[in-house]
């Protein structure tokens, strides 16, 4: 019985092969039933099959040891050998000798032991926590996704790190993916032993040795659990990085998840092939093929039993040339590869030799695949009898044969596989093995050579090599070749799996084969099927850059060969919508909308590899016709653009939906199409699922060198609305030389699916989408990164082209100015000359997007560096290169026309320290065989942790755009580089946007201060008006005027602050802070006029008050007399015995005054005479100016603004600019306008002070002139060429006018103030008084109504003036009607808007005419029709009177027990109120009669009173029309909104359009919109006819323009800026952006060339059909208002 046990142990144990120190190992760790402990590993480590069976048997009872053999058999999945131990010994131990042996099939397993399987998985990927991707499986999307883990190493330090460990080191083409060790943490984060069971040997060091090793996995249950828990587009690129790596693949896959095992055919879809076998060695042609399509010899290993030596290192030696060794399979020998397997067993693996086609090193001379199955052929038989059906021949590997295996082995009679046998050293059996090997040999043919001897004594490397010939015979003598298709055939038929087999992959592969089941070759499919991206689309971009550079315009004018252009486009475009659908397009469009989002990623994949299939069989075949061709150079052109014309894939697709979107998108434009017939609108949200399923989309159409900017604005529309409106992107671009590699590095960084397949190169730009992990955005600063690849610099195929180097800078610029990082990639090549080219065209690229204020990072990659210390080395090459790169910035410089010193460094923040990195090459050795260099995917993986750190920096420093911003930016890229000024023709959409919002918070700032220091003001003349004059003489003016300062001061430094804090908050702040000069500059000029605004007013009110006080201190002392006599009356009166009456009272009142006045007078100011005052000023002035006065001139009386005229006097021409005079008029014309608009401007000035109501100044004549001189000064004013007279004579004519206006306002104010009407008033009150005296009424009432009437009403009414035009211009710039005047652009769209409402051709010539005017009329109209409509003015009343009413209130009760008089009571109340209110006591009659009412009762009343008076006063304003109301204002709000939309006032001098840009003193002057010339009244010089050239057109067409400050010679519009520095004049972003002003010449022609004394325009056609709704979306789209 003991003896049976023993032998039946044994034979199990010598059975287990290889798998024997498995075995070991795991017994070690295995937990064993209490009473039983481990044996010490010091013994396990040095025992063979035998030692170890007595071990089992003798340390426990017999019973036990079985079944401790059993549970570890188990454990390492040797089911087989588990279940026959039981069978054997489970009945008391029956004679082996007895049992049968018949082979029972493997995969027929009992249920137990299908437990068993099932739990072993599930407890590894409960180990692993992978449990719940058994169901969720994994995807691409999750490997691809930024977290922080990216910028870390990929250290696994526990179980479950494994998987992810070798994703992402498969991913990154790292050779040592396989590895499961674990990292080694510090000593102190160990366990100790104790918490590791306690079961030590007695601290053996080799026993904690094997433990570290035995805490991991095998690789190949880590591979099998990824691949069980991925979905089968992740699998399809596991085994693609593998297949680069030269890593064996699983062909079988064990039944883990499924009842069979599963053929990996579509995992191995995608990969494919590139090898020269020996037959095509001297044409130096290759093959490249789909490796699943690939036929070739299979040669299968098997193991049978156990075996000493490793049967997959044997296959590394047998695959690796003798100089460069390589492990394809994992053994037990490599690290973690003696990890007992847990659900590995069963696995087959595949790998491949390819030929380079040098005889000399190629092992093989045509391509083979080796297969090796893990486990033993007896439980794995169905394994096995697959590879006998596929394979050409199979080696087994065994030690021993026994009859049992004899018996397996005869089962394979009539098998037409040929067998091999490798025989391992195991002496005592020798004889037998050799016995049934001779039984063997008639059943499976074998012959001496089909069996080859490997004993501990044969020399490993002629073994090898033997091996190899072997190999070599049966591929000579073979002629089965199979492919992977093929073998899947076979394993349908002995029931495997095949993973192609599942529905979705089904049913892609149905609608892909229905599309290409009818395609011939690549050009038929282009013509037939996509029609539309052929000649068509390449015809249709040639226009749309013509249009854009009107390089073949000839002497057709600009706009008449816009329209032509046009017609052409929109030819086109019909074309492409007329073209009718190929079902192939239309199945390709119902497959994209109709199948499930797995189905589709199927469908396309499919279409993909057989579009790759045909294009592969026609390069192949116009290749070989190439090669024949050798002596036709014609006709050697023509099949070589054949040939690069071959391409065909999903993209192509893809961009016919774009142009089928475009297309019909033009056709709604055009009016041509109903919205409602619109059939592919839910292309673009197809297309923004595809990139969100991680599929590149293409950006740069590369066969016609165009952006479908519609389809493409529309995809990524689409994409922000999926994305939720997060969307934030950093864009990082890849540029350099063809073929160096860029997309296989981004795809190594980024595991990216973008191609890189040979003979297929990007062509255009390809832009894939990552997302961004959630809890890593806020550290990344952005949601997602955008990665664009691109095609080859100096490719083949452009090179061909004339414009070749056109095109390569526009793709640079274009990429480039997109990206927020450019990685530009350099091949470490010996082509200098190609290498210098590249670097010009990058560099000329970074000069442009600098010149646009876009300051891209930048990263240079050196590629196939041999030598990895060249970074360190290379310091003297970095400094060439950073010469080299100075003289290339330079010569860009040049090219661009940019006047100024430019080096590298001043266009890229340039350091070679931390911007070069060097990559070594990517093959390790020479392909097809070679693996990927270690060291390329180091260093990729150091690159991508520096990236990150430098996104990290950039997205600090410039937030990255959203996509609708990207999709701005993008479209303005793109329509600048289709012009050939690119820096000029640039419109920066963020630039634009940022100074829209920076204009408007300036616009907000600048009135805050304004209305600050408008209230100061009015405080501090408030303060002076209540002053006496002799106080104003003191400090106190001077002190005031100091305050005044340092108020501005303390504001000014406010809105700097303001604008600081708002520019670094904001979203677009690096584009702001390249405005800020602007600001802070228009921030000065606001203060420096508000400064000069401050002093003049201070100083009008100090003279208001001397003058009023000298009036009023005459007055005074006539009081007085008076208060004396009507004293002594009333004492006299009084006296008398009897009492009079009134009549008699009125007498003596009579006689008393007469007395008084003929002994004293009232003081009678002289009348001034101010045209003579005026007139001496005036001189003065010209004087002082140089100016000679004509003799003739006369007195200012004879003169005013309606006599003006000019005459040729004014105009001071040299005799050669005389005679164009004479024809052209347009000095006369421009100098009659300036003296128009000056007399304008100053009519409103003198109307202004007509309205105040104050006497007159002579500071009102000095303003004047002040005013016209700065005119005269400006640079406009001296092209124009004007005299002396000139300046004379408006100058008369201006002051004549004003000198009749201000002597009126002296002439009334001197009524208003005449003595005689004073004396008549003072009369009347005075008997009053007397009378009330002399009655002894109470009078406290009286007089208190004679102070508010007298004094506080007349001070409430100045305080609302004064307080009234700030608080309604506060109103209109915080309510809603703000947006119509937040910005000078929107106000120009706003007023534009309504003149197309009105479509009035009187407004229009105002409009364009006297746009001043114009805008302030407007305000003021607007004004008045808002407050008329609404009780907003009143409601503004109300609340700035009860807010000084509640202060007179607060004073008047602070004032009750602090004031025994009436005088002492006016006194203090005047005081406490004398920055709020004027109160003139000296209004009051009688004051010091008031003194003796009682002040109580005074006070009491003036309270109630102030209800009835606040009413009063607000009836009074209410009765006011609010136009009259308006003018009686300090502060006159439309001048303060005006002021805030005006701007500089300068017009465009070609169509008089105005400048947009924010504040008054700016470098440069832009509007949105240019004109039709003619309404600037340009003409025809000889015709006289009217221009209608728009000057965005004509600035890049080859016209010429004249001019005054041309010297009238010809200059070509191009260089326009030559002439007019100051203007930036840019072309149209569209074709429609001009048709609002269009709409309005065609309207008015007519009349604009009556108006302006010309012909008629000769308009172009298609003007005629621009309708009122296009104009108005024109100047939507001019002014971002949609």
């Amino acid at each position: 019985m003991e003896e049976t046990v023993r032998d039946r142990v044994l034979g199990i144990l010598e059975d287990l092969g290889e798998e024997f120190e498995t075995f070991k190992s795991k017994l070690s760790e295995i937990q064993l039933q209490a009473g039983f402990g481990n044996i010490p590993w010091s013994t396990l480590r040095v025992a063979g099959p035998r030692a170890l069976t007595e071990e089992l048997l003798s340390w426990s009872k017999d019973e036990n040891g079985v079944e401790v053999t059993r549970k570890v058999l188990r454990a390492i999945n040797q089911e087989d050998l588990a279940a026959r131990l039981t069978k054997t010994t489970g009945s008391g131990g029956s004679n082996p000798d007895q049992e049968s042996e018949t082979h029972q099939d493997p995969e027929m397993v009992g249920e137990e032991l299908l437990k068993e399987r099932k739990r072993a998985l599930q407890d590894l990927l409960v180990t692993l926590k992978m449990e719940q991707h058994r169901s969720m499986k994994l995807g691409l999307k999750d490997l691809q996704e930024i977290n922080q883990e990216n910028l870390q190493n990929w250290i696994p330090w526990a179980l479950e790190d494994l998987p992810w460990h070798f994703m992402r080191k498969v991913m990154a083409l790292n050779g040592t993916a396989r590895n499961t060790s674990l990292g080694q943490r510090a000593p102190g984060d160990q366990a100790s032993g104790e918490e590791n069971g306690g079961q030590g040997d007695g601290g053996n060091v080799l026993h904690h040795s094997n433990m570290d090793v035995r805490a991991s996995l095998n690789p190949l249950d880590v591979l099998c659990a990824v691949l069980l828990c991925s979905d089968s587009f992740l699998q399809q690129e596991i085994l693609l990085k593998m297949s680069m790596c030269q890593f064996a693949l699983p062909l079988l896959l064990p039944a883990l998840d499924t009842p069979k095992c599963t053929l990996m055919l579509w995992a191995m879809r995608a990969i494919v092939r590139k090898w020269r076998p020996h037959s095509l060695a001297e044409s130096r042609r290759f093959i490249e093929e789909s490796l699943v399509l690939t036929s070739m010899p299979t040669v299968s290993f098997v193991r049978m039993g156990s075996c000493s030596f490793s049967k997959s290192k044997l296959l590394n030696e047998v695959l690796s040339p003798s100089q460069q060794h390589h492990d394809f399979f994992i053994h037990r020998d490599m690290e973690s590869g003696n990890v007992p397997r847990e659900v590995a067993d069963g696995l087959v693996e595949i790998s491949w030799y390819f030929p380079g086609g040098n005889e000399s090193s190629d092992l093989f001379p045509e391509p083979v695949a080796v297969t090796n199955l893990r486990g033993d052929i007896e439980s794995h038989w169905l394994r096995f009898s697959f590879l006998t059906e596929v394979s050409s021949a199979v080696f087994i590997v065994t030690e021993s044969i026994s009859e049992r295996q004899y018996a397996l082995l005869s089962s394979l009679l009539g098998s037409a596989t040929e067998y091999y046998f490798i025989l391992g050293a195991q002496a005592e059996k020798y004889s037998q093995t050799l016995g049934f090997l001779s039984k063997l040999a008639p059943v499976l043919k074998l012959n001496k050579l089909n069996v080859l001897e490997k004993s501990n004594t044969t020399n490993q490397t002629e073994f090898v090599e033997n091996l190899q010939h072997t190999i070599r015979s049966i591929m000579n003598s073979s002629n089965k070749r199979v492919n992977i298709e093929a073998m899947a055939t076979a394993a349908r038929e002995l029931g495997v799996l095949v993973d192609e087999d599942c529905e979705e992959c089904q049913s892609g592969s149905k609608w892909a084969r229905e599309i290409t089941m009818n395609m011939r070759d690549v050009s038929n499919c282009k013509t037939e099927m996509l029609k539309l991206q052929g000649d068509l689309w390449k015809t249709l971009t040639k226009v749309e850059k013509e249009l854009c550079r009107m390089k073949e315009q000839g002497t057709v004018p600009p706009e008449d060969y816009k329209v032509q252009l046009k017609e052409k486009l929109s030819e086109l475009h019909a074309q492409q919508n007329n073209c009718e659908l190929n079902d192939g397009l239309i199945k390709f469009i119902n497959g994209l909308e109709q199948l499930t989002a797995v189905e589709k990623h199927h469908f396309l994949k499919w279409l993909k590899y057989k579009l790759d299939h045909i294009a592969k069989d026609e390069h192949a075949r116009l290749q070989a016709q190439y090669n024949a061709l050798a002596g036709d150079p014609q006709k050697l052109e023509e099949l070589g653009e054949f040939i690069s014309a071959g391409s065909l894939g999903v993209e192509h697709f893809l961009r016919e939906l774009g142009q089928l979107y475009e297309a019909e998108h033009a056709m709604v434009k055009e009016g041509k199409m109903a919205e409602i017939e619109k059939q592919f609108t839910r292309l673009p949200g197809i297309a923004a699922d595809l990139m969100l399923e991680g599929f590149p989309m293409e950006l740069i159409d590369g066969d016609a060198s165009n952006i479908p900017l519609q389809w493409m604005t529309d995809v990524l529309t689409q994409l922000h609305v999926k994305l939720g409106e997060k969307s934030r992107m950093l864009v990082l671009t890849v540029l350099g030389v063809q073929s160096t590699g860029k997309s296989t590095l981004l795809n190594t960084m980024f595991s990216l699916q973008f191609a890189v397949s040979s003979g297929q190169s990007t062509h255009g730009a390809f832009m894939s989408l990552i997302k961004v992990a959630e809890n890593f955005r806020e550290d990344l600063g952005c949601d997602f990164i955008l990665v664009i690849d691109t095609e080859g610099l100096k490719a083949p195929e452009p090179a061909k082209l004339e414009d070749s180097y056109q095109h390569d800078n526009e793709l640079a610029t274009l990429v480039i100015g997109l990206s927020d990082i450019t990685i530009v990639d350099m091949a470490m090549t010996e082509n200098v000359t190609e290498m210098k080219n590249v670097l010009q065209i990058m560099v000329h690229a970074f000069l442009r997007i600098k010149e646009i204020r876009q300051n891209p990072q930048c990263l240079f990659v050196h590629h196939n560096v041999r030598d990895m210390s060249a970074h360190g080395q290379n310091m003297r090459d970095r400094k060439h290169l950073l010469e080299q790169l100075d003289e290339m910035t330079k010569a860009a410089a040049k090219m661009e026309k940019l006047h100024k010193e430019v080096t590298f460094l001043d266009i890229m923040d340039y350091d070679p320290v931390i911007q070069d990195w060097y990559l070594p090459s990517l093959w390790h050795g020479v392909p097809p065989m070679a693996p990927v260099n270690l060291q390329y995917s180091e260093s990729v993986g150091k690159l991508k942790k520096h990236l990150f750190q430098l996104i990290r920096i950039h997205s600090v420093e410039i937030p990255p755009k959203n996509i609708p911003q990207f999709t701005e930016w993008m479209k303005s890229l793109w329509n600048a580089l289709k012009h050939e000024n690119f820096c000029f023709s640039f419109r920066n959409p963020l630039a634009t946007e940022a100074y829209n919002q920076l204009s408007a918070k300036f616009s907000e700032l600048a009135w805050e201060f304004q209305k600050k220091m408008h209230l100061w003001l009015s405080e501090q003349e408030t303060f002076i008006q209540n002053q006496a004059p002799e106080e104003l003489e003191t400090e106190i003016f001077t002190q005031l005027s100091r305050e005044t300062q340092q108020k501005l001061q303390h504001e000014e430094d406010k809105i700097f602050e303001c604008l600081e804090k708002y520019i670094k908050d904001g979203a677009s702040g690096t584009y702001m802070l390249e405005i800020k000069e602007d600001f802070i500059r228009s921030s000065k000029s606001t203060t420096s006029t508000f400064h000069h605004y401050s002093h003049q007013q201070l100083e009008r009110a100090k003279n208001n008050r001397k003058r009023h006080c000298r009036y009023y201190n005459s007055e005074a002392e006539f009081r007085k007399i008076i208060e004396q006599e009507v004293d002594k009356l009333l004492e006299d009166c009084r006296s008398r015995e009897r009492k009079l009456n009134n009549e008699e009272l009125e007498r003596e009142f009579q006689a008393m005054w007469r007395g008084v006045l003929s002994e004293s007078m009232l003081f009678s100011s002289m009348k001034q005479t101010i045209f003579q005052e005026m007139q001496s000023l005036l001189e003065e002035d010209l004087e002082i100016r140089g100016r000679l006065m004509h003799q003739e001139a006369g007195s200012l009386l004879h003169y005013s603004m309606s006599s003006f005229t000019m005459k040729k006097e004014h105009l001071d021409l040299a005799w050669s600019e005389t005679l164009k005079e004479l024809f052209t008029k347009e000095n006369w014309l421009k100098a009659e306008e300036l003296a128009t608009s000056l007399m304008r401007q100053c009519s409103a000035y003198i109307d202004e002070k007509a309205n105040s109501k104050a006497d007159y100044d002579e500071i009102y004549c000095r303003e004047l002139l002040c005013m016209i001189n700065e005119r005269l000064q400006q640079e406009d004013v001296s092209k124009l060429h004007t005299s002396s007279c000139f300046e004379v004579d408006l100058k008369f004519h201006i002051l004549g006018e004003a000198a009749h206006v201000f002597q009126e306002i002296h002439d009334n104010f001197m009524k208003e103030t005449d003595p005689q009407k004073s004396q008549k008033k003072l009369k009347l009150q005075y008997f009053s008084i007397l009378k009330d005296l002399y009655l002894d009424k109470e009078v406290s009432h009286k007089r208190a109504r004679d102070f508010c009437d007298q004094c506080l009403k007349p001070a409430l009414v100045d305080y609302m003036n004064k307080r009234l035009g700030i608080a309604i211009a506060d109103d209109i710039l915080r309510s809603g009607q703000s947006i119509d005047y937040s910005s000078r652009g929107f106000f120009q769209f706003t007023t534009q808007k309504k003149l197309l409402e009105e479509n009035d051709f009187y407004n229009y010539v105002r409009y364009i005419e006297n746009y001043e005017d114009f805008v302030k009329t407007w305000i003021q109209r607007h004004l008045v029709d808002h407050y008329s409509e609404n009780e907003g003015l009143e409601d503004l009343e109300k609340e700035i009177l009860s807010t000084v009413i509640d202060r007179v209130r607060g004073t008047l009760e602070n004032s009750k027990d602090k004031s025994n008089t009436v005088l002492a009571f006016t006194d203090n109340f005047c005081k406490v109120l004398q920055k709020d209110l004027v109160i003139s006591k000296d209004s009051l009659v009688g004051i010091r009669f008031i003194n003796t009412v009682n002040t109580g009762k005074f006070i009491a009343f003036i309270q109630t009173s102030l209800s009835h008076l606040e009413q009063q006063i607000l009836a009074e304003f209410k009765n006011l029309e609010t136009e009259s109301k308006l003018s009686l204002l300090s502060v006159k709000p439309q001048d303060e909104i005006f002021k805030r939309v005006f701007g500089c006032g300068k017009q465009c001098p070609f169509c008089n359009v105005p400048c947009e840009a924010a504040g008054t003193d700016h470098k440069e002057h832009f509007a949105s919109v240019h004109r039709p010339q003619g309404l600037g009244t340009y003409r025809c010089i000889e015709t006289n006819i009217l221009a209608y050239e728009l000057c965005s057109s004509a600035v890049i067409s080859n016209y010429i323009f004249q001019c005054p400050e041309t010297q009238w010679k010809d200059h070509p519009f191009k260089d326009y800026r030559a002439i007019f520095p100051s203007w930036c004049i840019q072309p149209d972003p569209s074709i429609n952006t001009s048709d609002y002003w269009k709409f309005v010449f065609k309207e008015f022609n007519q009349e604009f060339a009556e108006r302006y004394h010309a012909e008629p325009a000769d308009l172009p056609g298609d003007w005629e059909k621009i309708t009122k709704e296009q104009a108005l979306e024109s100047l939507e789209e001019a002014f971002k208002m949609k």
